[in-house]
This record gives structure tokens, C-alpha cells and sequence, in this order.
């Protein structure tokens, strides 16, 4: 063997090695964030005004109060670090992972995805239900977001994303995988398993992000509870979806007040973290700051939006939904067309958008429930 084939070899060996890592944010970062904390400006607001105009002032006042005062980062790094951690590169970007084991010799590996303004932080209370049920469990930061960014080359959409998840299953050695997800991850593993159809059993989310087409003959004959869906789909858009058109357009414009403001980061992520514990809030937005992510996270929006290469067809591992009553509103007509084997579908009356933190207990036991039906 020559000497340019051992080197390259050993560079192949180098990209795809799997690194075990913890978390260590430098005190002198956080030490710059309590500074600026302390010298927060906050804006006016009308008087009455509430959330009229958006996240209300008294509710950024309280979180950053919070913030300051009585969160911990280091307590959410040992919470982080109390489970195994890896990273590996995958199609030349770094992907930081949790990966839980069962110990058992054929368990079936659960890969679980977050979105925006989630992160890995939202799976760690179904972590241990998931393993004692007999599931190997690995939570990846996506690509752009936390300890997975930031990103450094365009073009990181979701299904660049589902492939690296792929990658990422065979490189720790699943030949038998699910894919769950919440958010973005709710587009994410559906692709997944469009992708890997003979090693992914069944896909599983908390939305199915399945809309009207425009044709008219879709909307024909809607039953009420589709009708209430249409009409909160319309109502969210209406009210609340201005921040996905300015991050599919432009996320690089809000993205230099983000970098520079952990207030401001705060007021923005905190639009869809509305509804959940101060904890929670504080821990996902000081994971952006304090990993650099706030920009490069935003992109996948851009990404989503200008993404050429589009799914064709419906989807045909089996699916699961398990939705909230006070999140978006699935609708089933939509769903059956995007998703050709659709073979379970629940609606719970769970608190909201975060089912893996705001109700661990009923998400895993309907996560338990669908892959022991398939395993």
C-alpha cells in the first residue's frame, strides 16, 4: 500500500469517526452574557397594548429577570452531560448527538429531531421512558442550530438534513430505525424515511404539515373538526406567521440584532415559546446564544424556501401522528394525500407545541405504543 492510499484512507477514517464529547461553555462567555443581561435596554410599549403588537414587554421583562437571576447554564450542562454525547462530520458539516443505548443487543434506535426555536433540550425528559421500553435513543442537533453550528456553506434544507440523519443511522449501525420529530423535525423524518424506506419501520410526529393545494374540490364536504383546522391554520398565518416570511426572505437582516442582543433573542425565539415554563424558555434561547446559532438557525427557513429538489409523491413507511389539541391542527384529508400509510393517529388534550417537555409521559407511551406494533 502506497503512502498517498494510507493517507487518504486515514482521512476517510478521520471524517467519519464518531468523537465523544461533553458540553463546557467558557466561563468568560457567560460571563459576558450576565453583563449584557445587566445592561438590558427594553423597549416602550403602548399602554394595554399586551401582545396586540407582538411578545408583550412584561413577558421579556419577566423571562430576562429570570434569566439573570435564576437560571443556571451550568445546571442545564449537567443535565446535558448525565447522557452520552458524540459528533461526527456528515457531508462536511460537524453534528453533535446524543445517543442514549437500552443495552439491548437488537434494540431498534429512535432517531429524534427538534425544530426552531427548539432544541435537543426538548427530548431529554422522554430519554429515559423510551430506554426503559428497550429503544436506543439519539437526539441530533440540527445542522445550523446549538452545538451543530453554525453552518458554513449554503443549501442545508431538510432533505440535506434527512440524509445526513440516514448517514448518521448506518454510521452507528442501525439496520432497523425510526424517525420522530416535533417542529421542523415533523418535516424533517417523514423525509427520513422517504429516503431510507428499508431501514426506517415507521416515522413518527406531533404535526403533519399537510395543506391545501388550491383546488377548490379539496375543501369540499369539510367536516367541522377539519373546518376548525382550516380556520386556525388561517387564524395562526394571519397573526402570527410573519416570521416565517421574513426568515424565508431575508433571515441574514434580523440576524445581526440576534447576534448582538440576548434580550432581543429572547423577544424573538420567544414568539413560538409562548405557553411553556420560564426554564425551558431561558435554557433553548441561552443554548443559541451561547453556541453562536442564532443566525445560522434562522437560515433553515431561507433554505426551506429555495430548496430545488422538492419531495415527489406521497410518503409510504408507516406514520403517526400524536398532536395536541392546542397546537397546529392536523388535517386528515391533507395528510392522506402526502402520507400513503398513515396508521395512526391521536389528538391529545396536552398543553401545546412542546409534547416531549410539556407532556413526556403521554408522547412517549404513544411513541412505545407505535414502534412495539412494529418491531
Amino acid at each position: 500500500m502506497n503512502t498517498q492510499t494510507t493517507a487518504r484512507r486515514a482521512s476517510q477514517g478521520a471524517a467519519t469517526a464518531v468523537t465523544p464529547t461533553t458540553i463546557a461553555i467558557p466561563q468568560a462567555d457567560l460571563d459576558d452574557l450576565h453583563e449584557r443581561l445587566d445592561r438590558v435596554r427594553f423597549t416602550d410599549e403602548l399602554p394595554g397594548a399586551g401582545s396586540d403588537y407582538g411578545v408583550s414587554l412584561a413577558l421579556v421583562q419577566e423571562w430576562t429577570e429570570y434569566w439573570r437571576t435564576v437560571f443556571d447554564w451550568r445546571r442545564v450542562e449537567q443535565r446535558l452531560n448525565a447522557y452520552p454525547q458524540f459528533t461526527t462530520e456528515i457531508d462536511g458539516q460537524n453534528i453533535h448527538f446524543l445517543q442514549v443505548r437500552s443495552g439491548r443487543p437488537d434494540a431498534v434506535g429512535l432517531i429524534l429531531t427538534h425544530g426552531w426555536p427548539g432544541s435537543v433540550l426538548e427530548f431529554l425528559d422522554v430519554i429515559d421512558p423510551l430506554v426503559a421500553a428497550g429503544y436506543d435513543v439519539v437526539i441530533p442537533s440540527v445542522p445550523g442550530f446549538g452545538f451543530s453550528g453554525p453552518t458554513t456553506e449554503r443549501g442545508w434544507n431538510v432533505h440535506r438534513i434527512a440524509g445526513a440523519w440516514v448517514e448518521l443511522m448506518a454510521r452507528l449501525g442501525y439496520q432497523r430505525y425510526g424517525a420522530a420529530g416535533n417542529d421542523g423535525g415533523s418535516l424533517i423524518s417523514p423525509e427520513v424515511g422517504r429516503l431510507d424506506p428499508e431501514h426506517v419501520i415507521g416515522v413518527h410526529v406531533s404535526q403533519l404539515f399537510s395543506f391545501p393545494s388550491g383546488d377548490p374540490a379539496e375543501l369540499a364536504d369539510l367536516t367541522a373538526e377539519e373546518q376548525a383546522g382550516i380556520e386556525h391554520l388561517t387564524w395562526f398565518w394571519e397573526n402570527m406567521g410573519a416570521f416565517n416570511m421574513m426568515l424565508s426572505q431575508a433571515p441574514q437582516t434580523v440576524a445581526h440584532a440576534l447576534a448582538d442582543s440576548p434580550v432581543g433573542l429572547l423577544g424573538w425565539n420567544g414568539q413560538l415559546l409562548i405557553g411553556v415554563d420560564a426554564e425551558f424558555a431561558v435554557a433553548n434561547v441561552a443554548l443559541y446564544w451561547l453556541t453562536g446559532t442564532t443566525g445560522s438557525s434562522i437560515r433553515l427557513y431561507y433554505e426551506m424556501s429555495k430548496a430545488e429538489q422538492q419531495a415527489s409523491g406521497p410518503t409510504t413507511v408507516p406514520t403517526a401522528l400524536a398532536g395536541s389539541t392546542n397546537d397546529f391542527l392536523s388535517i386528515r384529508r391533507f395528510a392522506d394525500r402526502d402520507h400513503a400509510n398513515i396508521v395512526r393517529w391521536n389528538v391529545y388534550d396536552t398543553p401545546g407545541h412542546y409534547a416531549a417537555h410539556q407532556a413526556p409521559q403521554v408522547l412517549a407511551a404513544d411513541m412505545v405504543e407505535f414502534y412495539d406494533s412494529l418491531v
